[in-house]
């Protein structure tokens, strides 16, 4: 089985999924702040006062690690960033389902809107586990940054 996880290609395609995932994830809301700020709002879950400072960095912070990851820069640290959003985001989800909140995710901004739901958690711990691969096994074919000669 580890031999099947840290197989380089299947590293590349997770390295390529999450990027691309969250370059256009944050692509589309950095294309409408206002209406990620509204949907961060719904779920009341952090000061007003910080709501539009999470509306404007959060895309930005998904958008470069995005494209760091597929161009292989400091490929573990990038997935790990990006697992640290996932939690973040599975959390909030977890909670306002707890809750009882009818409320969009926010997840793709306006274009790719969809309410909160348990499938959300699973798509965020499927992403999440994408994370965790290239964090533990790393990708080191199709890198900018080699350190590493490859074996």
């Amino acid at each position: 089985m580890k031999r099947f996880l840290s197989n380089q290609y299947l590293l590349i395609l997770a390295r390529y999924v999450l990027g691309v995932v969250f370059i256009y994830a944050g692509i589309e809301k950095i294309a409408d702040p206002v209406f990620f700020s509204d949907s961060i709002s719904n779920y009341k879950l952090l000061p007003e006062a910080a709501v539009n400072f999470f509306a404007i960095t959060l895309p930005w912070i998904e958008v470069v690690a995005g494209i760091l990851l597929i161009f292989g820069v400091a490929v573990k640290e990038n997935a790990f960033i990006i697992n640290a959003m996932l939690i973040v985001f599975i959390v909030a989800i977890v909670i306002s389902l707890a809750r009882g909140l009818n409320i969009d995710c926010g997840c793709f901004g306006r274009e790719g809107s969809s309410e909160l739901g348990w499938l959300k958690v699973i798509e965020n711990l499927l992403l999440f586990s994408l994370g965790v691969l290239l964090i533990v096994f790393d990708s080191k074919i199709l890198v900018l940054n080699k350190k590493d000669p490859i074996t």
